[in-house]
């Protein structure tokens, strides 16, 4: 059984001073409104109604948090999440894109998107979603920019690709891939960018997807549960003392 499926509801900031103050690893998942971020969210989490997607695409400007381990959810749904066991923390970033959102509204998501992504320690990797029918725009490219600088990897999901026959999802993918591979670092080295294709209706790639967030958030490793910041600090009192 996926890991991912251990997932439940953790908190919803609408600004960067409220983050939480866990220091697990965390995987956000970003993309343009109606790229299917939240159905990806819900079927590689396998549950139906973990990821809100709102009736009118752009209007959710908040960044929720999706706890993994620290409670027992095939058991107990409501039991408390214990922060002392959260191994990892999936970042569902809000949708961007739509001529609907005000401007006030998108100067906020310009802010508090790019803020994150380029200055959260905690962030491991970024999963971004793009509709394989179509380019990568410009702010999924904005994405790729605020992003590369950082050294850490990006897993692009093309997803929708059932919607696609098998030459043209093959001509996705080699695109996507191409663009991705454009990326260098500092000293040259192709930055840590992949890609795959993915249907949530189909399953298609569900596997691959689920296998390498899995490995980003390290619960391929033996457990070591994130501490709450007051316990850690008191551990480090103790080995100071």
């Amino acid at each position: 059984m996926s890991q991912l499926w251990q997932a439940r509801f953790f908190t919803t900031v609408n600004h960067l001073r409220d983050l939480p103050g866990t220091r697990v690893p965390e995987i956000a998942f970003a993309g343009r409104s109606n790229a299917g971020k939240s159905t990806a969210i819900n079927v590689l989490c396998n549950q139906k109604k973990l990821a809100f997607a709102s009736k009118t695409p752009g209007r959710t400007q908040h960044i929720n948090y999706f706890s993994i381990g620290g409670a027992h959810v095939g058991q107990h749904r409501k039991d408390e999440t214990r922060v002392d066991e959260i191994r990892g923390l999936l970042v569902d970033l809000p949708g961007y894109g739509y001529a609907e959102v005000s401007g006030d509204a998108k100067l906020h998501w310009q802010r508090l998107l790019g803020d994150y992504v380029q200055r959260r320690e905690q962030l491991a990797a970024l999963v971004l979603i793009v509709d394989s029918r179509r380019p990568f725009t410009d702010l999924d490219i904005q994405m790729l920019e605020w992003f590369a600088p950082t050294g850490k990897p990006i897993h692009c999901i093309l997803s929708k690709a059932d919607k696609l026959n098998r030459n043209d999802a093959a001509n996705a993918l080699r695109q996507a891939r191409t663009l991705l591979g454009s990326y260098v670092q500092e000293d040259g080295s192709p930055c840590p960018f992949t890609a795959q294709l993915f249907s949530a209706l189909k399953r298609t790639g569900l596997e691959e997807a689920t296998e390498r967030i899995e490995t980003l958030l390290g619960l391929n490793l033996p457990s070591q549960a994130g501490q709450a910041p007051e316990a850690e600090d008191a551990q480090q009192d103790d080995e100071q003392g």
